[in-house]
C-alpha cells in the first residue's frame, strides 16, 4: 500500500512540475499492491541521497541538497526511477559513469549508476 501511494505522489508531482526537466518515472512495483523488494547494493565509496529542491520538480540534482549519506556495502530498497534527461546529454556523472536515472530511496534519490542490483 505504501508503493502505491508513493507512486501517486510522485505522479502528481510530476503533473506539477517543469516538464523538460522530467520524462519519466517508473514504478518497478508491477500491478502496485505487491511490497517493494527490490533491493540495491552501494558501489560508491560515499555516496549522498539528495531531496529534489522545490524549483527542481520531482527529480534531484546533483547540486540538489544532501539528506543523509550512505556508504559502500549499505543495502537500500527501491522501486521507483526518476529519469531526468537533458539536452545536452546524461543529467550527471557520478561514482565514474554518467547517467540520468536517479533510484528513489528512503530520504531522497541516489544515482543509479552508485548502486548496484541484488
Amino acid at each position: 500500500m505504501r508503493s502505491v501511494a508513493a507512486a501517486t505522489a510522485v505522479a502528481g508531482l510530476l503533473a506539477a512540475s517543469d516538464a523538460s526537466a522530467v520524462t519519466e518515472v517508473r514504478a518497478s512495483a508491477g500491478a502496485g499492491m505487491a511490497v517493494c523488494t527490490t533491493k540495491y547494493k552501494v558501489i560508491g565509496r560515499v555516496v549522498a541521497v539528495r531531496r529534489p529542491a522545490w524549483k527542481d520538480g520531482s527529480v534531484a540534482r546533483p547540486d540538489s541538497p544532501v539528506d543523509h549519506y550512505v556508504h559502500r556495502g549499505d543495502v537500500l530498497v527501491s522501486c521507483i526511477d526518476a529519469i531526468a534527461r537533458t539536452e545536452r546529454g546524461p543529467a550527471y556523472r557520478k561514482c565514474g559513469r554518467t547517467g540520468s536515472v536517479w533510484r528513489v530511496v528512503r530520504g531522497g534519490q541516489i544515482p543509479a549508476t552508485c548502486v548496484r542490483r541484488i
